[in-house]
C-alpha cells in the first residue's frame, strides 16, 4: 500500500515513541515529546510528521526550523541534539519522507535541510562526516571491571576524586546544575541555555533524566544531565566549576554517573558529541573511548552552503573570545537569546 505521511498528535505520540524504541536505530532524541520541548523552549516551529501504511507507523521524521538573524535559516532533525534524522521501516518508506523534507524546503524558503545521523546512509544528499564524531562504550555490571577500563592516567583521576571525599548525588536540581554549567560554558566562550530549557527537559523527561552533582563537602563544584534510553545513559549538559580541576571532580563526576548506570542497568555509555581537535574531544578519547565519525547529510537550496555554525569556525574567533571575559551575569542575560539560534 501507499505511504501516507501526516503531522505527529499528541494521540499518535505514544505509537511514535513505540516505533522508536523499535527501531535499531531510534536514539533519545527522535523521541516525539522533544517537539513540544523546542516549541517551548525556542519558540521554533516544529514539523514532526510520521509516514503510515495501512494504518501502520512505519516510518518518522522529526523536524524544526531554526531561523534567527544571526545564524540563517535551516530546517534541522533534531536541533540542539546530537542524533536525529528519519527513521524508515524500508527503502519506500525513507524516500517519502527526504521527499516531504525537501518539499518543505522549498515551501518555507528555508537554506538548508540538515539530518544528523550517527551513522552513514545510502543517499544522494551532500554528507560531512568530518567535523563531529561521537563516544560509546558498552560498560560492565560490575564496578570493578568498570573502573579498570578507564585508562591508568583518567583512573588515577577518579581516585584522586575519591582520595579528595567528594561525593555525588542524583535528583532534579535543574537550578543548581545551571548555575555550574553556565560558569563552565563562559569560560568556554560559549552562549548558555536558559535555566527555563533545563527545567523543561527534567519535567518533560521525568523518569528518563536526573542530574548528578558533585560535592566538595557542602559545595557543588559539577554538575551533569543525563538522559537514559533503553540500556544506555547519555551525560549532555555537564561542567564544573573552576575549583572542580583541582579537586578532580570532573573525572570524578563522570564515573559517578557510570556507577549510578550501571546499577541501574545501563550497559551502554554515550559520551556524547565532541568536535574533532577540542578538549572536549580529548578527554573522552583519554577514558578510552573510540572515536566514531557522526555523518550529517545536508540538502541546500539553490545557492546555499553547508550551514557552518560550530565554534571552530574561524569567523567566529574573536567572539569566542571576547565573550570569556564577560561578566557571568551579563552571559546569562544574553546567552539564552543567542544560543537558540545554533541548533
Amino acid at each position: 500500500m501507499a505511504v501516507t505521511i501526516r503531522p505527529l498528535d499528541d494521540a499518535r505520540a505514544q505509537a511514535w515513541d513505540a516505533f522508536v524504541l523499535a527501531h535499531p536505530d531510534g536514539t533519545f532524541f527522535h523521541r516525539a515529546a522533544w517537539a513540544g520541548v523546542i516549541e517551548a523552549a525556542f519558540g521554533h516551529r516544529t514539523f514532526y510528521v510520521q509516514a503510515e501504511r495501512d494504518g501502520d507507523i512505519v516510518g518518522i521524521l522529526p523536524l524544526a526550523r531554526v531561523k534567527t538573524l544571526l545564524f540563517g535559516d535551516t530546517l534541522i532533525s533534531v536541533p540542539f541534539c546530537v542524533y536525529g534524522g528519519p527513521l524508515a521501516a524500508d527503502k519506500e518508506t525513507a524516500a517519502a519522507l527526504s521527499a516531504h523534507a525537501a518539499g518543505l524546503l522549498e515551501k518555507t524558503g528555508a537554506s538548508a535541510i540538515e539530518f544528523r545521523h550517527r551513522e552513514s546512509v545510502e543517499s544522494d544528499w551532500l554528507e560531512r562526516p568530518d567535523l563531529y564524531v561521537t563516544f560509546r562504550k558498552q560498560i560492565e555490571a560490575g564496578n570493578d571491571k568498570n573502573m579498570k577500563s578507564i585508562p591508568r592516567k583518567q583512573r588515577a583521576m577518579v581516585r584522586k576524586g575519591i582520595q579528595n571525599n567528594l561525593t555525588s548525588v542524583a535528583n532534579g536540581d535543574t537550578g543548581l546544575l545551571h548555575g555550574i554549567y553556565a560558569e563552565s560554558v563562559r569560560n568556554l566562550g560559549t552562549p548558555v541555555f536558559s535555566p527555563r530549557y533545563f527545567a523543561i527537559l527534567a519535567d518533560v523527561f521525568r523518569g528518563d533524566c536526573d542530574v548528578v552533582t558533585i560535592m566538595d563537602g557542602d559545595d557543588a563544584i559539577a554538575s551533569v544531565m543525563n538522559f537514559y534510553f533503553r540500556d544506555e545513559v547519555l551525560p549532555y549538559y555537564g561542567g564544573g566549576t573552576s575549583r572542580a580541576r583541582h579537586r578532580a571532580a570532573n573525572d570524578f563526576m563522570y564515573w559517578e554517573v557510570m556507577r549510578r548506570a550501571a546499577d541501574r542497568g545501563c550497559r551502554l555509555f554515550d559520551f556524547g558529541r565532541s568536535k574533532i581537535g577540542t578538549g572536549s574531544h580529548d578527554f573522552k578519547k583519554n577514558w578510552g573511548f573510540a572515536p566514531e565519525n557522526l555523518c550529517y547529510r545536508y540538502k541546500l537550496a539553490p545557492g546555499a552552503s553547508i550551514p557552518d555554525r560550530n565554534p571552530m569556525n574561524p569567523k567566529y574567533r574573536l567572539f569566542i573570545a571576547g565573550w570569556k571575559h564577560l561578566p557571568l551575569s551579563v552571559a546569562n542575560a544574553i546567552g539564552p537569546s543567542i544560543v537558540r539560534g545554533l541548533g
